[in-house]
């Protein structure tokens, strides 16, 4: 890989201490807030600990929550040699571990890479996908995958996932205590200020944790199939395979707003209308540039 996609791997790193770090505010923000609010000290010192504790879990167990979630189930060789032997033969093109190979069990085509590094590693596929792609069009797809491993941007993807959940719980934990009253139960004689305050962090919790999530840039997915294109050296192969999923466009069974960034197209299905407000909250770039940008690749080669 060249100089660029090294300093990409080590911004990722850096986006990802940093997403760690920012958690760790927000929770122990909204801990000494709900202390003073319910006037118990120990929430705060519970709030610190826990915001540790979620970050060690977020960087080692994330991955397996998101396998969790998508209902995702290890595959063999033996069950699916074909699909072992792209991965395996890329992943020595890119210089990679082999990552460990899972199917979903959904007729809508996608796929997806999680694991907290380069040596715990997992690709997944879904059925859907299998049945609607050709050879070439698949390995355009893995190698995408394989992309995000090699660039580092799996542990930061994973990790959202986990942290924008905590965080969304616990805007929800405290927008019930505002409505029931705080400063030991005293719902008339709380401060209206600090309800006011509670109620507004409530609301803007949500989109903060989304905040975070899209800060999961959405250029990483234009990076990732340019790099997967490089290792097949057949930029057609994956522009092929987008727009086949973007002609499906149906919405997967376990589509989770938490993942949905993980997957290399929408799980909630492509066929909504690209309003201006929609692509500010889309997740992915639209399939029509991908498709564009990696044909522009083919051309420029002949």
């Amino acid at each position: 890989m060249s100089t660029s996609f090294y300093t990409h791997q080590h911004k990722n790193k850096v986006k990802t201490w940093l997403l760690m770090s920012i958690f760790i505010g927000i929770v122990v923000g909204l801990g000494y807030f709900l202390s003073y609010y319910f006037n118990s000290p120990s929430i705060f010192y519970i709030a610190i600990i826990a915001s540790l504790g979620m970050n060690v879990w977020a960087y080692w167990f994330s991955h397996k929550t998101v396998i969790k979630m998508t209902g995702a189930k290890e595959v063999s060789y033996q069950d699916a040699p074909e699909l072992h032997r792209i991965v395996e033969n890329l992943a020595i093109t890119a210089g990679l571990p082999k990552p460990k190979v899972y199917i979903v069990n959904d007729k809508s085509p996608n796929a997806f890479a999680t694991g907290r590094n380069k040596e715990h590693a997992v690709v997944a596929v879904t059925t859907g996908l299998l049945e609607i792609l050709d050879r070439s069009e698949l390995e355009g797809v893995i190698a995408h995958e394989l992309a995000h491993i090699g660039n580092n941007d799996m542990l930061i993807s994973t990790v959202a996932v986990v942290l924008v959940g905590v965080v969304t719980m616990v805007s929800d934990m405290l927008l019930r205590g505002t409505m029931f009253g705080g400063r030991g139960g005293n719902r008339e004689g709380g401060n209206p200020l600090a309800l006011i305050i509670g109620l507004a962090l409530a609301i803007l919790m949500p989109l903060i944790g989304s905040m975070i999530r899209f800060a999961i840039s959405r250029k990483r997915e234009f990076l990732a199939d340019a790099t997967g294109a490089m290792l097949t050296r057949y930029p057609e192969g994956l522009a092929s395979a987008l727009e086949k999923i973007h002609t499906h466009g149906a919405k997967m069974r376990s589509a989770n707003h938490a993942t949905a960034h993980l997957f290399i197209a929408n799980p909630f299905g492509l066929k909504r209308t690209a309003t201006y407000v929609n692509r500010l909250f889309m997740t992915h770039p639209p399939a029509d540039q991908r498709i564009h940008l990696l044909r522009s690749m083919d051309n420029n080669k002949k």
